[in-house]
């Protein structure tokens, strides 16, 4: 497991990672305060299809989507890219409801599964949203996003990301 870690690690440091992981960098510890140490893959998972939403607004980025959707072969090939994209988020969503990963910090609980209130209080998550997003925007893995946000655009994705509503900006 050690030398496994060590190469994964090696080739995250290489890799162009982007924000769903400067978000989920920047919320795991944050509210530990709260008993709610976010699991980064569960928050990698909740994030993801709230970012490819954010970055498919780019068109460059959406017919990228558009061609993993084709790989994936998840969507009719002549479906327009935005119908790629939309089924790519279904077919996200679907796996983390059949992995038991819940779809936004509001209903994260213990061990990462779901429930009807997490372990985030909202005003909590409110109070505590701006320091995030400032963070996230200043994490390593940002610079390499396909879409650039700004400090009130991480905002208003995390928001998203704990309201699970819909990423429309």
């Amino acid at each position: 497991m050690h030398n496994a870690q060590c190469l994964a690690g090696m080739a995250f440091s290489n890799a162009l990672l982007g924000i769903v992981h400067s978000m989920a960098h920047k919320t795991g510890a944050a509210f530990a305060d709260y008993g709610a140490h976010i699991i980064h893959g569960a928050a990698n998972a909740m994030y993801l299809p709230k970012v490819i939403a954010f970055n498919a607004k780019d068109e460059t980025a959406k017919k990228r989507y558009g061609v993993i959707v084709d790989y994936m072969g998840i969507a009719d090939r002549n479906a327009s890219d935005d119908e790629k994209v939309a089924a790519l988020i279904a077919y996200l969503r679907k796996m983390n409801d059949d992995l038991n990963i819940p779809h936004c910090i509001k209903n994260y609980g213990a061990d990462s599964y779901p429930v009807e209130q997490g372990f985030v209080p909202e005003e909590v998550f409110l109070s505590r949203l701006h320091d995030i997003a400032v963070n996230a925007i200043g994490d390593a893995c940002t610079g390499s996003n396909p879409r650039q946000p700004s400090v009130e655009e991480m905002e208003k994705l995390l928001k998203c990301c704990y309201y699970d509503t819909e990423v429309d900006f």
